[in-house]
């Protein structure tokens, strides 16, 4: 299995209900070259940092 064939497969948990789709934003277009981003939600304010290991973390 190449990596590209993991980003597209889905776990049965992921799949959305039928007649739904589900969007999927790639991480580089939310980031454009940067590390860390700031996501307004329901009035506050979130940051999301990609790690050195390339794995997503979101903090309040």
């Amino acid at each position: 299995m190449t990596p590209n064939d993991t980003e597209t497969q889905r776990s049965p948990q992921t799949v959305p209900p039928v007649g739904r789709t589900q969007r999927i934003v790639e991480s580089r277009d939310l980031f454009r070259g940067d590390n860390e981003i700031l996501i307004s939600h329901d009035g506050a304010i979130y940051r999301m940092k990609i790690t050195r290991q390339g794995k997503l973390i979101l903090n309040k």
